[in-house]
């Protein structure tokens, strides 16, 4: 598609102008665009797409991922609103929830174990506004029973607001029953971590909601897509798919060598994974599972050591934040991307010392990974020194 880059846009009439701000006009109703941050022609275009792909009247795209779940809150919640959360979440939006939000918009939030469909009842009967969880929790991949939780939301007047980063394609949440889905396109959909972005899908009506020139919390707080952003992403859609399939077909196989190996490997195509049967039922097929695994290591020190070999020693993938880059990624989770929690939160949501994450790449061959990554675990005494794997 075209990359339009013009920050303004010309109306053919005078009166154009007061319909477009009145809101009677605009891109789905006479094609016309006012100002960038308020829509945008390319970013239009991929916003079409990502709808698309999650099934959805509607969607638009923002700068970041954390942008579109503070944009999508904000434009359900007004001060004095509450929320219900997982415990598992990304640290970022737990910092968001436990602190940002209380402390500079009243509106506060409960934690509970979503996988406790009673605990999320109970939490929900105080009158919260919205649901907020991930399809897969991040770091502990445990699975959102979406249906269960959509039915729940709506029996007490909330919408649920899904977090769907780790299983673009994988799951599709909004034809689960959920009324808001948000991605960070930064990760799996972009695909070579070298763009930030997120996006917003839901309902027309929602989604115009957020451009609102008067209460519009995208169009107010002007978290805008650069167009030349969107068009690249937009050229990564066709081969999302190919990608994701690739990701979760390599994380399932080591992580099903990795059990048999008699690691403590976490991954939700295991049989023994408390969440497995439900994500079975909830994927869409053809495309996998998931695309990352977790390792549950004694500790922190040993998940340094291992990362460090691993980097440095035997090439296998990189030390760094993030995930659903063509290389493999790792990250200790408790002291990166989920240091936002309290002791008492991470031991809640099950994020010990030694969680090792890791977001499966598919460069190289896989069993010349396999053997890079068995060459690491015995460098470390994880393995013994003769043990070869499958």
């Amino acid at each position: 598609m075209s990359v339009e880059v013009s920050t303004t846009f010309t109306v053919m009439a005078p009166g154009t102008m007061p319909e477009i701000f009145a809101g009677q006009r605009g891109p789905e109703a006479g094609g016309c665009y006012l100002y960038g941050r308020h829509f945008n022609p390319t970013v239009h275009a991929l916003a079409s797409e990502l709808a698309a792909m999650e099934g959805t009247e509607a969607a638009y795209c923002t700068a970041s991922g954390m942008s579109a779940i503070v944009g999508a809150l904000l434009q359900l919640c007004h001060q004095g609103s509450s929320i219900v959360a997982g415990h598992g979440i990304y640290g970022g939006t737990f910092a968001l929830l436990a602190e940002f939000l209380p402390k500079r918009c009243g509106i506060e939030t409960t934690f509970v174990d979503t996988c406790d469909l009673e605990a999320v009842d109970a939490a929900l009967a105080t009158g919260a506004k919205v649901l907020y969880v991930e399809t897969l929790a991040n770091p502990t991949l445990r699975v959102a029973d979406i249906p269960a939780l959509a039915e729940c939301a709506h029996r007490h007047g909330a919408k649920l607001v899904v977090d769907n980063t780790f299983c673009p394609l994988v799951v599709s949440p909004a034809r689960l029953g959920a009324d808001v889905v948000v991605h960070s396109l930064t990760k799996f959909i972009n695909g070579s971590s070298d763009a930030i972005g997120g996006v917003i899908c839901g309902s027309r009506e929602f989604v115009g909601s957020l451009m609102d020139l008067h209460d519009g919390a995208l169009m107010l707080m002007g978290p805008t897509m650069d167009p030349r952003v969107a068009s690249q992403m937009s050229l990564r859609l066709p081969h999302l798919g190919l990608r994701m399939t690739e990701h979760c077909r390599r994380a399932q196989i080591f992580a099903q060598r990795l059990h048999e190996l008699g690691l403590p490997v976490i991954h939700p195509a295991l049989p023994h994974h408390p969440q497995h049967a439900l994500l079975r039922r909830l994927a869409n097929d053809g495309i996998g599972l998931c695309g990352l695994l977790a390792l549950e290591l004694p500790d922190a020190d040993i998940a340094a050591r291992l990362m460090d070999e691993l980097q440095n020693a035997q090439r296998f993938g990189y030390i760094a934040v993030s995930l659903g880059y063509h290389d493999t990624l790792m990250s200790c989770s408790a002291a990166s991307t989920s240091s936002e929690l309290d002791p008492q939160s991470l031991q809640r949501a099950g994020i010990s010392a030694g969680l090792l994450r890791l977001s499966i790449g598919y460069t190289g061959t896989l069993e010349d990974r396999w053997a890079q990554l068995l060459a690491g675990l015995r460098a470390v005494g994880l393995l013994d020194a003769t043990t070869t794997g499958c």
